[in-house]
């Protein structure tokens, strides 16, 4: 096994953790939650937040740290053009993951600890909302890296 081998090992074990958990959360969760009632519904996304999350920002570790190792080490200049398309696509999900974590998700928490379901509410649908477009970047992401599109 080369260095090689376990950077993209690590990235694709990223991915996996990120876009794996935002679907389950957007096609699995999202509906079977909707049948709860607001004081039960909110609680149960905060918990299951306070656990992905920070898988979260692991893989996004991974993610970023084997993917400059692994253009560093093809050199910028000589990476496919869907490398190039990755690092932009993937900078974008960092930041609207951060989006989250510094915004909505910090509401949603205050509003289940003090049991304002409005606003908690109208926190989780933002967090929803940008994880809908991060599923959906993440996807085009994996068919540019997998399938080329033309680049």
């Amino acid at each position: 096994m080369t260095v090689h081998h376990l950077m993209l090992f690590l990235h694709v074990l990223g991915v996996t953790v990120w876009v794996g958990g935002m679907a389950f959360a957007w096609g699995c969760l999202r509906p079977a939650a909707m049948q709860l009632p607001p004081a039960q519904r909110l609680p149960l996304w905060a918990a299951s937040f306070s656990r992905f999350f920070p898988l979260v920002w692991a893989a996004v570790a991974l993610i970023a740290l084997s993917g400059i190792f692994m253009l560093l080490e093809t050199g910028f200049a000589r990476a496919p053009r869907a490398w190039h398309a990755m690092l932009l696509t993937g900078a974008v999900m960092m930041g609207v993951f951060a989006s989250i974590w510094f915004g909505p998700w910090v509401r949603l928490q205050r509003a289940v600890r003090v049991e304002d379901w409005a606003s908690g509410a109208v926190a989780l649908n933002a967090i929803r909302q940008r994880v809908a477009f991060n599923l959906a970047l993440g996807v085009v992401t994996i068919a540019v890296a997998t399938l080329g599109l033309g680049l």
